[in-house]
């Protein structure tokens, strides 16, 4: 019961600012309050990402600007003296390819607590930058692009019967019909919860009668 996904490549954001090892301070916090983000990829070469730099390593200069650090925080309070990307820059960079599922960029910056991603190729080059928000664009679908795509891609290609019925209100996609195999109803609702854009998934399945 095959569903289609997006990947990183379908949402992330092409048109990526990003900086140099050599960039300053100023212009690092200059560009992130322009562009409203909170990190920007560090580059080198022709492209390739070496780090990221975040509003977390920027805050550091503030933070210690007159109050001298504990003994657990002299790793971070050294970035308050650092000047330019290459010196701020968390390296190596946490990154996504831009064949990675939604659902596998969710569960990067969740782990790293990040809110952005550099999308990059097989050699490490910059191809765009995935947010939080680029993610969610998927409930952003209408309700009836999300049915049409249930009917095509996991009721049409499936052997449930034909007698099943889908409808989908506010991302919640409900199944009525009867159906013979009571078994298949978990692989159907995990189907249809991997569609894009579905909230939830409410099953209104009955026994399938024979005609006797």
């Amino acid at each position: 019961m095959p569903a289609s996904h997006y990947t990183v490549g379908d949402v992330m954001t092409r048109t990526a600012v990003a900086v140099g090892r050599d960039a300053p301070y100023k212009e690092i916090v200059a560009l992130m309050d322009e562009w409203k983000v909170s990190a920007l990829p560090v580059l080198e070469g022709e492209g390739r990402v070496v780090g990221v730099v975040s509003e977390a390593d920027l805050l550091p200069k503030e933070e210690f600007r007159l109050d001298e650090p504990r003994p657990d925080e002299v790793a971070e309070a050294a970035k308050a003296g650092a000047l330019r990307a290459g010196e701020l820059m968390s390296s190596p960079a946490v990154t996504v390819h831009p064949d990675a599922t939604l659902a596998e960029a969710a569960r990067i910056m969740a782990k790293r607590r990040v809110k952005r991603l550099p999308v990059v190729n097989g050699l490490g080059m910059l191809e765009g930058v995935v947010s939080r928000s680029d993610l969610l664009k998927v409930f952003l679908r209408t309700d009836g692009e999300i049915e049409e795509e249930i009917r095509r891609s996991v009721l049409g290609e499936s052997a449930v019967p034909a007698e099943l019925e889908v409808s989908v209100r506010d991302g919640v996609a409900t199944l009525r019909g009867a159906l013979a195999d009571r078994s298949l109803v978990p692989l159907l609702a995990r189907a249809v919860r991997a569609v894009e854009g579905v909230v939830d998934v409410r099953m209104r399945l009955g026994a399938h009668e024979d005609a006797g």
